[in-house]
């Protein structure tokens, strides 16, 4: 019997499918579709099965919270200059070695008591809320009510996400979310398998699934030795060409962090990718190096946003390069 999805999309309250003679249920909020047994969490810690029904442990519990420049999630094309709210729950459905929040992501606290209400009210003096740092997909519950009364008083809903999510569940949240920034972690499927514990497949449908719907953008962490193969960059920068919609691309600079010891990426190397990346997108950046972070006219090439740490200067006209008059892509720039 499945009280979670069904024919006519989603059902109200729970997420699992139950043996009645054991009590086992099994998650269907996202693909990896822990089996649980009655009291036991799944591998993201947030999400476990009560009394036969898969429920949130972490609904109203934040992990952490802040006010953060729009250009830190990293989204470069949505409101320039902008500061969003960030907020986080405990947990992640991925259990990557080179985590960089792991603090959150890995474990689970007791949290900081907060309602959807009041989450959004706190939301109301910025561009809107952001759903971020550990892996808000497994926080399903709380996005799902808190977005739709941040849209109410005319802010914006952000998810940062590893794109790991059913496909249902994400077509639920898609009316209320503005903009993504999906992590594509790796363009090989052993890679996800030994360093996160998921699968490459279910990410790429679920960016195809947001591409269009939502503002996109994609990050990747560039790991040596790991997933910066040039070819495998030149062919995730070719598939994320064929999107019906540009896409900026992020390769972030790798720092060794929670169980990976593997030695930082150089700078140059970095430069090296970014360079095979912008053989077929207009928009690739680097994150964590100085540099790299300013946008150019995808025509004559002059610079229309200036980036210095999160200081950004804005050069563009009404969405247009001032020089030749070329449309800028994005949303709010």
């Amino acid at each position: 019997m499945s009280e979670g999805l069904s024919s006519e999309g989603l059902s109200s309250g729970e997420f699992s499918q139950k043996e009645f003679s054991t009590g086992t249920a099994v998650c269907l909020l996202c693909p990896q579709h822990c089996q649980l047994r009655p009291g036991q969490s799944g591998r993201c810690r947030a999400r476990g099965n009560k009394e036969g029904a898969v429920v949130s442990f972490t609904y109203g519990e934040v992990a952490a919270m802040q006010l953060d420049p729009i250009e830190k999630k990293p989204l470069y094309h949505f409101y320039p200059g902008r500061d969003i709210l960030s907020v986080a729950g405990y947990g992640c459905n991925l259990s990557c070695s080179f985590c960089q929040n792991y603090g959150i992501s890995q474990t689970r606290l007791p949290g900081d008591r907060v309602s959807p209400g009041e989450l959004a009210g706190l939301a109301g003096n910025s561009l809107g809320l952001c759903f971020t740092y550990s892996e808000p997909g497994v926080w399903y519950e709380m996005i799902r009510e808190t977005a739709p009364l941040v849209k109410a008083q005319g802010g914006k809903v952000v998810l940062v996400s590893n794109g790991i999510l059913t496909g249902a569940y994400l077509a639920d949240l898609i009316p209320w979310i503005d903009a993504a920034n999906i992590d594509i972690k790796g363009f090989n499927e052993a890679f996800y398998r030994r360093y996160c514990g998921g699968s490459l497949s279910w990410v790429l449908e679920n960016v195809e699934r947001l591409a269009g719907r939502v503002h996109l953008e994609v990050t990747t962490l560039i790991i040596p030795g790991a997933n910066d193969d040039t070819g495998e960059i030149r062919a995730l920068a070719r598939w994320l060409e064929g999107l019906r919609v540009p896409v900026p691309w992020h390769l972030s600079r790798y720092f060794p962090a929670y169980r990976s010891n593997i030695p930082p990426t150089e700078p140059e190397a970095l430069q090296a990718l970014w360079q095979v990346a912008r053989e077929r997108l207009p928009y690739v950046y680097l994150g964590n190096v100085s540099g790299g972070s300013d946008t150019f006219c995808p025509h004559c090439g002059g610079k229309v946003i200036e980036r210095e740490g999160y200081v950004v200067t804005n050069r563009l006209w009404n969405g247009h390069c001032s020089k030749c008059g070329t449309a800028v892509f994005g949303v709010g720039v």
